[in-house]
């Protein structure tokens, strides 16, 4: 089975039109897509996670 794809903070920062910031505050309200600290302090997104954080959002505006 293939491994997800790992997006970058800005990747999907750019994906979503957010800024740093805004991103952070809907995370401290647990409101963000999942986020995976590298052993080298970087963060990445997968593919999978973001599409369904998408998914929750568009059912929560229906």
């Amino acid at each position: 089975m293939a491994r997800p794809k790992m997006l970058k903070l800005p990747e999907v920062l750019d994906e979503i039109g957010m800024s740093r910031a805004a991103f952070y505050r809907m995370r401290a309200r647990g409101q963000a897509p999942r986020l995976r600290k590298l052993p080298n302090g970087q963060v990445r997104v997968s593919r999978a996670d973001l599409d369904t954080w998408w998914d929750r959002c568009e059912q929560s505006a229906a």
